[in-house]
Formats: C-alpha cells, sequence, structure tokens
C-alpha cells in the first residue's frame, strides 16, 4: 500500500506544471495557510492555423502557457497538435509558451493545435483596511521591481499621466493612500464601453482622453499613473471564468494588475471589475476572485529570437509568423469546465515537494 502510494505521488509530481516568477514570492501551502476560496476547473485552449501556400520563409506559432504561483496550481497539462514543438519563455517576464514548427505539408492542409490543462484557482486577498487607517505602507524599488516602475510603449509615464497622477494624489504622503485614490480616480471616471474605435489597445493616453474602453484600457491608465507615483505595478493576462456557471465556451480574455508594498507585496487590483459590479467596488482593491485563470504578465514582449516582428503589445492569443510576417487569420475557441477536486488529491499534491 505504501509502495502504492509513492507511485501515485510521483506519477502526480511528474504531471505537475509549476512556472514560478521569481519575485512573485513564495507558493501559499495548503497545508500552513488558513483555507480561502477555490474553484478547480479544466480549461481547454484551441487554435486553428488555416491552410498556407508557398509561404517563402519559416512558418512559427506561439501560444501562452498558463502559470502557476501562489493562488494558482496547473496540473495535467497536455498539448496536441500534429507540429512539433518545444517549450520556451520570454527573457523578461518569464512567461511561458509552446512553439510550434510545422511542416510543408502541415502549413498547406492547416493545422490545429488543442492545449488542455486542469487548475485550481484561489481566492488572493490582501487586508488593507489597518495599512489605509495607518497609512505606513510604501515601497521600495529594488532590482526584480524595476521593470515596473518604467515605461511600456502605450503607457508613457510623463506628460498627461504623471500629470493625473500628481493631481489625484495631492497631498497623499504615503503610497497605500496615493494607490487608493488612483484606484478610485480610474474606476470613477473610466466606464466599460467596447464601442467605435481605439479601445482595447491598452493606450494609457487614449484610455485618459476617452473616458473607457475594456479591462486593458482601465489597467493601462491605473497601472502608467501608478508607477508615475513611484510604485511598482505590472499588468496580467487571462481569461475570466463565469460565476455561477459550471462550464461553457469563454468569449475573451480578461485582465487586471497588482501593484507592490513593502509587507503584503504584491496588491492585487481589478478595476474594470469593480466599475462592472459596483457592490464590489472595494473588494477588488486588495483582492483577486478565484473566478479567473492567469496566463501571462507584461507589455511589449518579445517571445523568442524566432520571432521577427515588433514586440508584442500583450500575449493571451496566439501570435504567428510566416516569412517574419504576423498572420492575422488565426481561429480560437476557449471554454472550461469546473472540476471536483478530491481530498485525496489534495492531499497527496500536499505530499510533493513544491517545484523551483
Amino acid at each position: 500500500m505504501t509502495r502504492w502510494l509513492f507511485s501515485l505521488a510521483t506519477i502526480l509530481a511528474a504531471s505537475i506544471y509549476a512556472v514560478r516568477v521569481a519575485d512573485h514570492g513564495p507558493a501559499v501551502r495548503a497545508d500552513s495557510a488558513p483555507a480561502m476560496p477555490s474553484r478547480a476547473f479544466e480549461f481547454t485552449y484551441q487554435v486553428h492555423f488555416p491552410a498556407t501556400e508557398h509561404p517563402g520563409g519559416p512558418v512559427r506559432l506561439w501560444i501562452p502557457l498558463p502559470q502557476a504561483d501562489g493562488y494558482q496550481d496547473v496540473t495535467t497539462l497536455h498539448i496536441d497538435s500534429p507540429a512539433a514543438y518545444s517549450q520556451g519563455r520570454d527573457s523578461e517576464y518569464k512567461n511561458r509558451f509552446a512553439m510550434f514548427k510545422p511542416t510543408a505539408k502541415q502549413y498547406a492542409s492547416g493545422f490545429d493545435v488543442t492545449l488542455r490543462f486542469t487548475a485550481t484557482r484561489r481566492e488572493h486577498k490582501v487586508a488593507l483596511d489597518g495599512m489605509l487607517k495607518n497609512a505606513a505602507v510604501s515601497s521600495t524599488a529594488g532590482p526584480p521591481l524595476r521593470r515596473y516602475l518604467e515605461p511600456d510603449e502605450l503607457v508613457p509615464l510623463n506628460g498627461a499621466i504623471a500629470e493625473l497622477a500628481r493631481e489625484h494624489t495631492a497631498g497623499d504622503t504615503t503610497q497605500i493612500e496615493k494607490a487608493r485614490h488612483i484606484y478610485e480616480y480610474v474606476v470613477s471616471t473610466m466606464r466599460y464601453d467596447k464601442t467605435g474605435d481605439g479601445w482595447g489597445r491598452g493606450d494609457a493616453v487614449w484610455a485618459s482622453t476617452a473616458k473607457r474602453g475594456n479591462c486593458t484600457d482601465f489597467h493601462s491608465l491605473f497601472i502608467g499613473m501608478m508607477r508615475s507615483s513611484g510604485i511598482p505595478a505590472r499588468f496580467e493576462m487571462g481569461f475570466s471564468l463565469p460565476e455561477g456557471k459550471t462550464e461553457g465556451d469563454i468569449a475573451g480574455y480578461h485582465c487586471w494588475a497588482e501593484f507592490y508594498l513593502n509587507g503584503p507585496g504584491w496588491v492585487p487590483v481589478d478595476a474594470s471589475e469593480a466599475w462592472e459590479n459596483p457592490a464590489k467596488h472595494d473588494y477588488f482593491f486588495g483582492a483577486h476572485d478565484v473566478n479567473r485563470v492567469f496566463f501571462t504578465y507584461g507589455r511589449d514582449i518579445r517571445l523568442s529570437s524566432d520571432q521577427k516582428g515588433d514586440p508584442l503589445n500583450y500575449f493571451i492569443y496566439p501570435y504567428a509568423e510566416i516569412n517574419g510576417q504576423q498572420v492575422k487569420n488565426l481561429e480560437t475557441h476557449f471554454s472550461f469546465r469546473d472540476v471536483a477536486r478530491t481530498p485525496e488529491a489534495a492531499a497527496l499534491l500536499r505530499a510533493i515537494p513544491e517545484a523551483d
């Protein structure tokens, strides 16, 4: 019996896909932390690469892979495709990806990729009430955090963004006060509106003028104002899982943000969710719920040396090139279904040492 349990634990350990981002902090162990809300699910990410004739150069396809951290376990990752692939990570953010190199026959007829994995998402919540009352929390920009104080192509830290940050943090003496006032400004000023043109690019200056957009625009403005105020902040991409549904299709991505404070570390924020759900306005300053799955960090991403085009604005959908030119007509489909995580499986996973 003991030998059987050891073998099963070994199999489970081999199936665990865990990516630890160095500056995210240690994972929260289930056996040492209090119980918290969680959601276990299977996620399916499908890509169709269309038939292509005479490309005249190399054909490459990249798809993002989900990450594991202190609030998300990722297990039983499977990638099904006729095309050969390798796994890698970008040099700046360490985002994981699979890169496909189809044969001439495969790209001539078109090919499919199916990524399927099981994950458990836990609530990420930081108690900020006492910090706001005491107003004694600050940030330190050490080497791992410096990138999160720098501009992105569409998130400048001067001009209009800097002026907004100064205006709405005037008189604040601590980082936590500044963060709260920036959050309140973004949620109260922006509106979730995907009509017309311009939205969805995460152009902070456009968002500050148009005062509308989707989650990308909300959080680009938030991050720009935070960084302009000397507070490290970062952009995260994934998908929302519908609350109250146990399975179904997912139309598109969702994004959110985190900012860094000494003591609590990375503090979660979801400004667009707060706008859409006013009852959770205070909750989403300091919390991410379980109804999401996390894939990638950052903006202006260069995936690997095989990528010949410009850095990616963000990376959640598949990206492909033919002879260095972006492929525009990739087809995607995303879906999920909730699954039960048995106490026996949870106990075995706790017994397995964490991956580095």
